[in-house]
C-alpha cells in the first residue's frame, strides 16, 4: 500500500481532540493519508436514538452510548466501497508513530487487525458523565485496521446490518470467527490508566478522558498532547496567515 484511507471518529464535542489526533497522525506519517471524520452525519447512517436526560440511548437494543461514531465506525468497509485497507479509530487519540508501520499487517486472510484487550473499565461512568458500559472485547473497535473486502465484512457489514444490529455485536465483531481478527501490539493502543507504562506506546488513547477537558489536566501524557495543540495551533495561523497573503497577490 502506498497510501492509506483514515477515518476517525467525529463528534462536535471533541473537536480539538479531533483536530489534534489527526494533525498527530499527519506529522508522523511517512505515506500519504486520506483523513475523513465518520460520524452519524454520514449519509448511510440511518440508525435511531432518543434522549434519557443528557444520555443518549440507541432505540435498538435500548442501550447508552456516549459518540456521535459509536456505531458509524462500523460503515467504514462500505464506504469504503469494500475494497483495500482503512484505519479507523476514535478522536480521542495522540500518535507518536508513523502509522505507514501498519502496512506489514496486510494478510488478506484477515478481515482486521486490532489489539486484543483484556479491559473492563474501572468505572461505570465514562469521563464526560455518560454511562460506561462493560463488554467482551471492550476497546477492539477503537482503533482497527479494517481489511474492506474481506467476504466476511463484504457479506455481513452492510449500511442495513449497521444500522439495525445491536451494538454489542457490532463492537465484538461478532459476525467474525477468531482466526479472522488479526492482533495488534498493545502500543498501537495504549489505553490510558489501563495499559501498562511498561509499554512505549506508538498510539496512546485517553480513554479516561484527555486534556480537553478541564478535569482531565494531569491524565499520563497530557503534556505531550497540550505540545501536539500548540503546535497545531501554529501551523494552523501559519497556513491562515499564507492564506491571507496569497489573497493579496
Amino acid at each position: 500500500m502506498d497510501s492509506l484511507r483514515v477515518f476517525i471518529g467525529h463528534d462536535k464535542r471533541e473537536q480539538t481532540a479531533y483536530n489534534v489526533c489527526k494533525f498527530s497522525l499527519e506529522r508522523h506519517s511517512s505515506i500519504p493519508l486520506e483523513i475523513e471524520p465518520i460520524s452519524s452525519s454520514h449519509p448511510l447512517y440511518k440508525r435511531e436514538w432518543h434522549l434519557d436526560g443528557e444520555q443518549k440511548i440507541d432505540n435498538i437494543d435500548g442501550r447508552p452510548f456516549s459518540t456521535d461514531f459509536a456505531f458509524a465506525r462500523f460503515l467504514v468497509p462500505a464506504v469504503s466501497g469494500y475494497n483495500g485497507w482503512a484505519l479507523f479509530c476514535d478522536c480521542d487519540f495522540l500518535f507518536r508513530a508513523d502509522i505507514a508501520e501498519l502496512l506489514v499487517h496486510n494478510d488478506t486472510s484477515r478481515a482486521l487487525y486490532c489489539v486484543h484487550h483484556n479491559f473492563w473499565p474501572n468505572s461505570p461512568i465514562k469521563m464526560d458523565n455518560k454511562a460506561q458500559q462493560p463488554y467482551y472485547r471492550k476497546c477492539w473497535s477503537s482503533f482497527a485496521l479494517w481489511n474492506c473486502g474481506h467476504p466476511a465484512n463484504r457479506m455481513y457489514l452492510t449500511p442495513d446490518v449497521v444500522n439495525k444490529a445491536t451494538g454489542r455485536t457490532l463492537h465484538t465483531f461478532s459476525w467474525l470467527e477468531d482466526s479472522l481478527i488479526g492482533s495488534l501490539s498493545e502500543e498501537w493502543n495504549w489505553l490510558g490508566g489501563h495499559s501498562s507504562l511498561d509499554i512505549v506506546p506508538k498510539a496512546i488513547h485517553y480513554t479516561e478522558g484527555g486534556p480537553w477537558f478541564p478535569h482531565r489536566q494531569n491524565v499520563h501524557y497530557a503534556l505531550e498532547w497540550k505540545e501536539e495543540l500548540a503546535l497545531y495551533n501554529a501551523s494552523n495561523q501559519r497556513e491562515q496567515e499564507y492564506g491571507r497573503e496569497e489573497a493579496r497577490v
